[in-house]
């Protein structure tokens, strides 16, 4: 394999057509039928678009955007732009308007790839306040024939102009590769921008490679695997697995239809390898207990005799244990009779290396998925160090660490208790940010934000982002990540935001999961209109308040929540409640909910709140309604 820190992206997608010209590289599911774009498509779309990207004046240092769902075109134009020696920055699709326009305002980008109707209609709109925007290209066609905006092009518009400027666009682009190098900044990716304004962190074609080889040491990747690409690929883990490793590794990228269909798309290709954000992975387990409280009688008894079996077997292998014969035959039965078929279910059946990584996974999350026989393993990086530093090891997995460093990765605590890594990936600094990079880069080392420390074998435990760690009036710390994540493990919570810095006690503000509370109401003649109207029923209270007694049991009870309120709403990115990775803004919900937070800590049983939602088109209304607040035991 070449060395990753001597090639670039484009030059890796060469080598693989070279190498194996008709295997298929990308697929996507359209009309119903799987298309595949071989290595030679690939590099033929992506050569057209180059040269396309050329004659529209497009070159070194410039910095194309790209939003949209995940598409083949998106690589195209990735792969396209940094064969020039530009940038790609990629979007997430539902950005609100003010955060699009700042990211142009800042880029520069002089040309952006929008996927569809949506997202040409949003740059239409921003355009007036953007004057150095020339050229918007779009990939699907739909509501666009009729559309003759100045500057509006196809994407089959733009590689027909690179096949009439050159007679060979693969020569063309073959002789692009020599005027780039290694350590050229080949993408741009946002921060999640807990704290604000998201950062735009540039990242070099070595930093990308490196990391993706030695992530590739520990984490065995294969010509033969498929991957199915549904995250958005403005997010670093996508950009780590669908472009930067497959390249390398020349795996095959699928993207699903629509998204809705992607769990449908997953268990017809029945991917080796998956990585995904916590959000998911508590989505679908939440969703397979959702499912199982729905049931027949019959499969939820067979469901509740096999499950404790399962995760008596994993236990005891966490533990460090052999387990006995009586608990490996009894996990042998239980995946001969259930597991098995819920891992089909999930399109789970052929995965060999399932990932989390973005933030932490409850302890209860990952024993659910090793009990269903699922190998789900903890990484931990940033956007900074291109998405990873560390992962557990085959065998070696535990719920409380996020194991070792990844080859050439050194990773320290500081005196403070921060965590600290420095390796070949470590990006290059934030584009026009030299104050926010010199707080975060300190002689190579990169500052992660996050407390953390090592356990007696050397794994990384990490407890929290630094400025999140709580402290209550007594002094007692705790980590409010931690208490969330055991929170949503619960199939009727969607979210959670605990409470408690310098107070006397924890307390939780909590949503419900509509869906699979909506069912729950339902089978009990629970009449309900609207989600503000089901998060305020009695009984659903008494089922959260049950949940969280569940939970304080396991607790110490200096931590224990002992107050709740349900939210008559969703929290939502386009509040700024969220980052697009579904991070809590701690400070915003602070100014959001400060009423609400007070009353936690009072006598008070409800408060009338209001406050203002925005919708993802920009639009407000104003929201108002009663909340409860109640005691928990346990």
């Amino acid at each position: 394999m070449t060395k990753a820190h001597e090639t670039t992206l484009p030059a890796l997608l060469l080598r693989q057509a070279s190498e194996r010209p008709r295997k298929a590289a990308l697929r996507e599911k359209q009309w119903g039928v799987w298309q595949p774009f071989s290595w030679r498509d690939y590099l033929g779309l992506t050569a057209e678009f180059a040269c396309g990207l050329r004659e529209l004046g497009l070159g070194r240092g410039d910095m194309v955007i790209i939003i949209g769902d995940n598409r083949p075109e998106w690589l195209f134009a990735e792969l396209g732009i940094q064969a020039l020696g530009g940038m790609a920055l990629g979007l997430y699709q539902d950005s609100p308007p003010e955060e699009i326009r700042y990211i142009f305002e800042l880029s520069e980008a002089r040309l952006v790839v929008a996927e569809d109707q949506e997202q040409v209609d949003k740059m239409l709109t921003l355009r007036p306040d953007l004057p150095l925007l020339k050229h918007i290209v779009y990939h699907d066609p739909k509501g666009l024939a009729g559309c003759k905006e100045p500057g509006l092009l196809s994407f089959e518009a733009v590689c027909e102009l690179g096949r009439k400027a050159v007679t060979d666009s693969v020569a063309e682009f073959t002789a692009m590769l020599g005027r780039i190098k290694p350590g050229d900044a080949a993408l741009v990716a946002t921060t999640s921008g807990t704290t604000g304004r998201p950062k735009l962190a540039v990242l070099s074609h070595r930093n990308l490679l490196s990391m993706a080889a030695n992530l590739g040491q520990v984490d065995r990747k294969h010509q033969s695997d498929e991957f199915v690409s549904f995250l958005p690929l403005a997010w670093m883990g996508e950009q780590m697995m669908a472009v930067a490793s497959s390249l390398l590794f020349g795996f095959c990228v699928n993207f699903p239809e629509e998204p809705d269909t992607v769990q449908a798309n997953i268990r017809e290709i029945g991917p080796h390898l998956i990585f995904s954000p916590p959000r998911v992975w508590e989505g679908l387990s939440a969703k397979v207990r959702g499912d199982i409280l729905e049931t027949t009688p019959g499969k939820r008894l067979l469901y509740n005799f096999f499950m404790p079996l399962g995760l008596k077997y994993v236990d005891e292998r966490f533990a460090g244990k052999k387990p006995g014969l009586a608990v490996t035959l009894g996990y042998k039965l239980a995946d001969l009779c259930l597991f098995r078929a819920l891992r089909d279910r999930l399109g789970f059946s052929r995965i060999r290396s399932a990932s989390t990584g973005g933030a932490a996974l409850g302890p209860d999350t990952i024993r659910f998925f090793h009990a269903l026989g699922v190998n789900l393993k903890q990484i931990y990086g940033q956007t900074e160090i291109a998405g990873i530093s560390c992962i557990h090891r085959d065998g070696a997995i535990d719920f409380d660490s996020v194991g070792l460093p990844i080859p050439e990765t050194e990773v320290r605590i500081s005196e403070g208790g921060e965590i600290l890594s420095k390796s070949p990936a470590v990006f290059m600094g934030y584009y026009k940010n030299e104050k926010a990079t010199a707080e975060t880069l300190s002689d190579g080392w990169l500052l992660s934000g996050d407390a953390g420390f090592f356990d007696n074998t050397g794994r990384l435990v990490v407890i929290d982002r630094l400025k999140d760690v709580m402290h209550l009036a007594c002094g007692t710390r705790f980590s409010p990540q931690f208490l969330e994540n055991k929170l949503k493990f619960s199939p009727y919570v969607r979210e959670a935001v605990v409470l408690g810095q310098g107070r006397e006690h924890v307390t939780a503000i909590v949503c419900i999961d509509m869906s699979i509370v909506g069912h729950w109401a339902e089978g009990r003649m629970i009449t309900f209109t609207t989600y503000q109207d089901l998060a305020a029923k009695e009984q659903v209270y008494a089922l959260v308040r049950d949940e969280i007694e569940r939970i304080n049991a396991s607790l110490p009870e200096a931590t224990r929540i002992r107050r709740f309120a349900l939210l008559y709403k969703e929290l939502d990115a386009d509040d700024g409640e969220l980052t697009r990775t579904r991070k809590v803004r701690r400070g915003t919900i602070n100014e959001r909910y400060g009423a609400l937070i007070e009353a936690l800590y009072t006598e008070a049983c409800a408060l009338n709140l209001e406050m203002e939602i925005q919708y993802q088109d920009g639009r407000v209304r104003q929201m108002c309604g009663d909340i409860r607040i109640e005691t928990a035991g346990g």
